[in-house]
């Protein structure tokens, strides 16, 4: 059986993998922070474990919860987003939120989870963003949220060559209509992470390290 590991679960699209993963039979295990989201995924089927990762002692706890695991697929979801453009600075509170969910909470949780992965021959792919494409930046909106976007490209990049035994990628979900994408964008919940299921399910050594449309196909390396 498959084991799916989903950081930050407990809504939208981690709550959507776990679902999705549940019904076609994997064992999930998955994460929430609050007793609400332990609930939910509980509801699904899952192993639900509490992990806060504004919390470094929570966040430190993550291995001995996984102790002995090997996982298939992990994702890790979790992520904040943060308005403004380059016309004002962040607030100091603004920026720590954003890159500590967004970059550091992987990066903590990277020396965690990847042994396990390795041990699986394993997948690890963690949810990116378009807005963090150096190559194509269309405007300042949203520039710390992009800053952190493209500082986690780099982490995954890096963190693949201490972990050659797993597959590491960056994943665009594609702009979905969550809290974060709004009403108007093209693709739902469910369109959005069946396609990244399919991409993961594909992925190849050949894939290492890359960062990843939903559907597969790569952006530019920078």
């Amino acid at each position: 059986m498959t084991t799916v590991l989903v950081i930050g679960a407990s809504r939208g699209i981690g709550l959507e993998f776990a679902r999705q993963y549940a019904a076609a039979g994997a064992r999930v295990i998955a994460t929430a922070r609050d007793t609400a989201g332990l609930e939910r995924l509980r509801a699904l089927g899952a192993q639900a474990l509490r992990l806060d990762l504004a919390q470094p002692a929570s966040v430190s706890g993550l291995a001995w919860q996984l102790d002995g695991e090997k996982i298939d697929i992990a994702l890790y979801v979790a992520g904040v987003y943060a308005h403004g453009d380059a016309k004002a600075p962040p607030t100091q509170e603004q920026f720590d939120r954003t890159l500590h969910a967004n970059v550091l909470g992987a990066m903590q949780v990277i020396p965690q989870v990847a042994p396990l992965v390795e041990a699986a021959a394993g997948r690890f792919a963690f949810m990116g963003s378009g807005m963090g494409q150096i190559g194509a930046v269309s405007s300042s909106h949203g520039w710390t949220y992009r800053v952190s976007k493209a500082a986690l490209n780099m982490a995954v990049a890096t963190a693949q060559l201490d972990y050659p035994g797993a597959i590491l990628v960056a994943l665009c979900p594609g702009w979905v209509r969550t809290e974060l994408g709004g009403p108007d964008a093209p693709l739902s919940v469910e369109q959005s992470v069946n396609a990244m299921r399919a991409t993961i399910a594909a992925l190849t050594p050949a894939h290492k390290g890359q960062f990843l449309r939903h559907d597969g196909s790569p952006y530019p390396s920078w």
